[in-house]
């Protein structure tokens, strides 16, 4: 039931009302509010004061309406086939529901409250249905509508202009009347279609007679398209244009960066242009901020390594070591601690290769050759700016470690990434660098060692009694459990898989594995005491989720070595 009118807040004082942003806060979006007539509510958004579901849950409990999480759920395609694309984005609306038997029409809104687009979704439906608004974030809207209706038609729209010169107006009105030229709207809906689709990076290879896109989705590449060599002088063009690129230059590496608003929210692509044989390969690295800050809870740790984590993350002084190839999401675990740990009376500041997320109330600087500024100059710099934690992008040679321990000694909290292949690995990989092992001893908080695995998709995958062999490998003594494999169905595009988790091992070092360390013991003899003390190397936490049916044995395989499991 709707709340009266009398009763409601206006937005910004609800905000305030409910601690949710301070009396400064409203008084800088109202200044912005009159100098740029953006709604209130996005731009609390888009100063980082809130975070969009928490203005819907605000919005929801003042007007009355029930809210949804668009990101939780699958609309129904046959309420899709009632409302236009066109009439759905300008209405700001997503069918998600249809009951035939209440004749019941379940619509998300951005404002539940508007007469007109009510109105207008009846002529739509003949007054066939009785409609139910639900209130949503308009950016889940806009991106829902984007996922539901598609953009596979406007790309072969826009593709069959190109090859025979003929307009596809239908295909022009979907992809914004206003690009004139198709190259331009072809790049603009394959930068849509990754984003829709989910892809972390998108690959522009030339062939000899041939430029081949690629995705990599859940951190797998797959092919896309295949285009014909004349397209891609103009999409390089094109590309390099929006990546404030020199398009003069062909023979040497260039790196730029391009940011869009692509189904309803901002995004940033890093791109990067390689001379090869046949021409430019251009890869670009999709940066989604909704998707680099996840909840700590939200990493997919057990109850035990979540626990350790808080502990290791509450110690006032020391180093944080996250390790792990490239692609294993180890900025993605260190922005979500940072996350975890701000707020007004902590001074976090950072300085990454580049800044690939911005935070509210951190200090992030990149590391540039222009300024000459290095990862060891820079943690100089930034201890005299009085911070409380440090955040390294890559402890990478002697004098960036010796910096970043020194910071640790000294009393801050550092965090850094490190590539080795397990969380014990670190240890000889800093003592290689050039560290001494009593600088080592009693400075490092812990070491986290991580790898991601794709999911079963929920909706195709297939229990399967395991083989002696594979309960072996899976520690399944005397267990006659059920596991799963991958098939593939259209809900996973054929894949079997459906989105990543976090598999990880967490090493908290002691006075017993400090003293180890000091006098240079093995691996060995470190693994054996950490084990003793609850460490659980990262393969048991990655055959714990194929026994909970969340991943299948063939995809740890590929990510995580078991053959230490082999007796």
């Amino acid at each position: 039931m709707n709340t009266p009118a009398k009763n409601r807040l206006p937005l910004g004082a609800l905000l305030v009302d409910k601690g949710l942003i301070t009396d400064d806060q409203l008084r800088i979006a109202l200044l912005e509010q009159r100098r740029s007539g953006t709604p209130l509510g996005k731009l609390m958004v888009s100063l980082g004061f809130v975070s969009e579901n928490v203005l819907r849950e605000a919005l929801s409990e003042n007007l009355g309406h029930e809210s949804v999480d668009l990101g939780r759920v699958i609309a129904d395609l046959q309420a899709i086939r009632l409302i236009p694309k066109d009439l759905a984005k300008r209405l700001l609306i997503l069918p998600i529901g249809l009951d035939e038997a209440t004749q019941r029409l379940t619509v998300a809104m951005a404002n539940p409250n508007n007469l007109v687009a009510l109105d207008q979704l009846r002529l739509q439906t003949k007054d066939k249905f009785e409609i139910e608004s639900l209130l949503a974030a308009e950016s889940d809207i806009v991106r829902a509508i984007d996922q539901y209706y598609g953009f596979e038609l406007s790309i072969d729209g826009i593709l069959h202009e190109i090859e025979t010169g003929e307009i596809d107006y239908t295909s022009l009105a979907q992809a914004e009347a206003e690009y004139s030229q198709p190259v331009v709207r072809l790049i603009d809906a394959l930068l849509a279609d990754a984003v829709t689709r989910g892809a972390s990076d998108i690959h522009f290879e030339p062939e000899q007679s041939f430029v081949r896109i690629r995705y990599r989705i859940d951190g797998v590449l797959r092919q896309i398209r295949a285009l014909h060599k004349t397209y891609w002088p103009a999409m390089v063009v094109r590309l390099k244009v929006l990546a404030t690129m020199n398009i003069a230059e062909t023979r040497a590496p260039q790196d730029g960066r391009i940011s869009l608003t692509l189904s309803g929210r901002h995004l940033d692509f890093r791109v990067s242009a390689q001379p090869t044989t046949w021409g430019e390969n251009i890869v670009l690295r999709i940066l989604d901020r909704q998707k680099g800050l996840v909840p700590l809870d939200g990493l997919g740790l057990t109850e035990h390594n979540l626990d350790l984590l808080r502990l290791m993350i509450a110690r006032p002084e020391g180093i944080i070591l996250v390790t792990g190839p490239t692609g294993s999401g180890k900025t993605t675990t260190l922005y979500s601690i940072l996350n975890h740990i701000n707020s007004v009376d902590v001074n976090i500041m950072t300085l990454e290769d580049p800044v690939e997320y911005p935070l509210p109330m951190i200090r992030q600087t990149s590391v540039s050759e222009v300024s000459k500024m290095d990862f060891a100059n820079g943690i100089r710099s930034m201890m005299r700016q009085d911070p409380d934690v440090i955040l390294i992008g890559e402890v990478r040679d002697r004098e960036t470690a010796e910096m970043a321990f020194r910071a640790a000694m000294t009393g801050h909290q550092v965090y850094s990434t490190l590539h080795t292949n397990s969380a014990i690995g670190a240890l000889p990989r800093l003592l290689d660098i050039g560290v001494l092992p009593d600088v080592l001893s009693g400075n490092i908080i812990g070491i986290i060692a991580q790898r991601l695995v794709r999911t079963l998709c929920e909706f195709c995958k297939e229990a399967y009694e395991p083989d002696d062999f594979e309960r072996r490998l899976l520690g399944m003594h005397g267990q006659h459990t059920a596991i799963y494999r991958a098939v593939g169905c259209p809900k996973c595009e054929e894949q079997g898989y459906k989105g990543r988790t976090t598999v990880m091992e967490l090493l908290k070092l002691d006075a017993d594995v400090d003293e180890l360390i000091s006098r240079r013991a093995s691996m060995r003899e470190i693994k054996h005491m950490a084990m003793s003390k609850g460490f659980r190397p990262i393969a048991d936490d990655a055959c714990r989720r194929v026994i909970a049916g969340q991943t299948s044995l063939e995809e740890i395989t590929r990510v995580v070595d078991l053959t230490d499991r082999v007796s």
